[in-house]
């Protein structure tokens, strides 16, 4: 009798929760899952974040960074899944499918086109660069705003002014890491016994940096 209550409340249970697996309008449910991937070669890399969209419905999911992806759609809907540089791809789930779980592998196809390097020139050879640049006219006013552009002072103003590009950025990060890394377990060397900084401080004390500016 204990094994038939434990059988009999056990199918309860399953059968609740088969129960539980339709909308609002009795249509029935299935817990759609998988994988994305890039069948373009034979590694099957997974695609990240690629979106999967169900036709004609306006719900939707993303797929991980690994391309997992899990959501619960109709039997019999259209699952298109697209991604970045891959063409869409369009998967039906069976209408007649018995189960309430279903999992696929998707494969996507990349459809990136990779053009030729163009490369723009102003002359066609450097020897005709060569013949325009030495024929070239450079007036007196040419050549003031070129001794102007080309100042120390106008220099040093543009590289405090102007923002440091992603490769100057990233290569003053890697300086630093690299000297913390150099000095780890020891105290760094201090710059008032460098001779090199007190050179630069009196150049600057010379040239009035420490005055106050109005």
């Amino acid at each position: 009798m204990k094994y038939f209550l434990l059988f009999f409340f056990a199918f309860g249970l399953v059968t609740t929760a088969r129960a539980q697996l339709v909308d609002q309008y009795g249509e029935p449910l299935v817990q759609f899952s998988g994988l994305v991937l890039d069948g373009t070669n034979d590694y099957l890399q997974p695609i990240p974040y690629a979106t999967i969209l169900i036709k004609n419905d306006g719900r939707g999911t993303y797929a991980n960074l690994d391309g997992f992806f899990s959501i619960v759609a109709h039997k019999g809907d259209t699952i298109i899944f697209s991604a970045l540089g891959y063409d869409d791809a369009e998967f039906v789930v069976d209408p007649n499918l018995e189960d309430d779980k279903y999992s696929i592998a998707q494969q996507m196809t990349n459809n990136a086109i990779d053009l030729p390097e163009a490369v723009v020139f102003p002359w066609p050879s450097r020897d005709h660069f060569k013949l325009e640049f030495l024929a070239m006219n450079v007036t007196p006013e040419l050549q003031s705003r070129a001794t102007e552009n080309l100042s120390a002072d106008k220099l040093e103003r543009l590289a405090e002014t102007v923002p440091r590009s992603g490769a100057e950025n990233g290569s003053y990060y890697l300086r630093q890491q690299a000297r913390q890394t150099y000095y780890i377990g020891q105290r760094p060397p201090m710059n008032i016994f460098s001779p090199v900084a007190w050179k630069q401080f009196f150049d600057g004390w010379k040239r009035g940096d420490f005055k106050k500016k109005d």
